[in-house]
């Protein structure tokens, strides 16, 4: 009896197992399409924010392209010189002297150079900017046309300290970093660009992004446009199940499962799964730390996809009603298992929605709540506009923060007028009402959403291309 009874408790727990695991697996539908295979023609440009975030979003890229013969570069936007626990964990020591985390910084340079001839890419492919980690976000909201550059959290600089890196000396300004984006795309002129996410939580990761959109609008005419690629690395509660799992899946979060991304997968082999791990682990500065979260990446498959974008039209009004353009999900419920995974019929009705429109020289925000966030809820706005007419830099950086009914505008790190900006509440939730000419009279907007409550944490949108035609 007692036998039977362990028996029956036996295959119990391996049914439960089972069906656990099936609910870690997200649907493999959700990202259905594959990357197109590469060429000896392509002439590939991988843009990691940091030392490791190309192993992580592209080893297998990487691989492929090498395989077919393609050209492949690597940029870094930073050194990671900011990882104060990784450091800690990597030296067995603590300490805030600034020309260690520069010391870290040299580390990571090395690690990158070891990673990439595992993956088959030469030292001199590799093009370290050497820009501050944890600042590069913050530069581009703030730091054009200065001549007090920006100063680095842990290092204390204030201008690029690594001698082997193309922008050595360069101060820490959102000029010089446009700039240095621009001679790698005139230089090695790339068709394909692999680069972090724009709904990336991490500020380097959405700053490559950021960069990225300008340099290529500013080359507009006098290179190609290459296809551009984004991949997810910094999530809430994603991927799952952590740690090294290389037989399952990666696909997206929940939270970005639905339409508004066209998903594209890229299918690992074993053997380029296997070396991705060993590459992974080449970075032992950060494995030593945080293996449990960045072995999670090392599955089956490789995710890429972007947000497109927006065309609004400008308007005159009339008496009718406005016609908004887009769509955006906010207020999304999230889950820490990250095993909520709604049907895309149903996304309307449990989500809030953000929309846009241009009336009358005003861009209009239109964010309407999902019927669980009752309260007021406030948000912040960033409105990054471009016009080929006005050199990016001098353009204004427009980031609008509303408390219920209070509404400050800063350009840059300096408060303006409200110039004609208003704030409109109901029941449905708000229209933001901000002149155009606030923006800079843009041709496009780089924007994002980020909404508080008392029901939910935050969410937001991850930043969306606004075209104003």
């Amino acid at each position: 009896m007692k036998k039977a009874l362990n028996t029956v408790f036996l295959l119990l727990g391996l049914l439960l197992c089972v069906l656990i695991l099936s609910q870690l697996r997200a649907p493999d539908t959700l990202a259905d399409s594959e990357l197109d295979d590469f060429s000896n023609h392509d002439r590939v440009l991988i843009i990691a924010p940091h030392p490791d975030d190309e192993t992580i979003g592209c080893a297998g890229v990487i691989q492929q392209a090498k395989e077919a013969g393609a050209k492949v570069k690597v940029a870094y936007l930073t050194n990671g010189d900011c990882n104060q626990l990784a450091f800690m964990v990597y030296e067995k020591r603590i300490t805030m002297l600034k020309g260690e985390f520069v010391h870290m910084g040299e580390v990571r340079h090395s690690e990158a150079i070891k990673a990439m001839q595992l993956l088959g890419v030469d030292k001199e492919d590799l093009i370290f900017l050497g820009y501050p980690d944890f600042g590069t976000f913050t530069i581009f909201r703030d730091y054009w046309q200065t001549n007090k550059p920006f100063k680095a959290l842990l290092t204390r600089a204030r201008n690029v300290p690594y001698k082997e890196n193309l922008s050595y000396g360069a101060p820490y300004t959102a000029d010089s970093i446009l700039r240095d984006f621009k001679k790698i795309i005139l230089d090695y002129k790339p068709n394909k660009i692999f680069v972090s996410h724009p709904s990336d939580v991490n500020g380097d990761h959405k700053a490559a992004y950021l960069f990225l959109q300008i340099a290529l609008a500013d080359l507009d005419k006098e290179v190609r446009r290459p296809k551009i690629y984004p991949y997810l690395v910094h999530y809430v509660s994603w991927p799952i199940p952590r740690h090294y799992h290389p037989g399952l899946g990666l696909n997206p979060p929940a939270q970005l499962s639905h339409s508004e991304i066209d998903w594209l997968k890229l299918t690992l082999s074993s053997a380029e799964v296997e070396k991705k791990h060993q590459t992974l682990l080449a970075y032992r500065s950060q494995t030593e730390s945080s293996a449990f979260y960045l072995l999670s990446f090392v599955r089956s498959n490789e995710l890429f996809g972007d947000f497109g974008a927006i065309d609004i039209i400008k308007e005159a009004s009339s008496g009718k009603k406005v016609s908004y353009s887009g769509l955006s999900h906010l207020f999304r419920e999230y889950h820490d298992n990250n095993m909520y995974l709604p049907e895309k019929e149903d996304i309307q009705k449990e989500h809030g929605q953000v929309s846009f429109a241009v009336v009358d020289k005003m861009l209009l925000i239109r964010m309407q709540k999902a019927k669980e966030i009752r309260r007021f809820f406030n948000f912040q706005v960033y409105l990054f506009g471009y016009s080929h007419k006005v050199p990016f830099s001098i353009m204004p950086k427009i980031r609008i923060l509303c408390k219920r009914d209070s509404v400050k505008i800063l350009s840059g790190r300096i408060p303006v007028n409200l110039q004609g900006t208003t704030l409109e509440r109901d029941e449905k939730g708000v229209v933001l009402k901000v002149p155009m000419g606030l923006l800079g009279d843009p041709d496009f907007i780089l924007t994002s959403i980020k909404a508080y409550g008392s029901t939910f944490s935050f969410d937001t949108t991850g930043f969306r291309r606004l075209n104003i035609e």
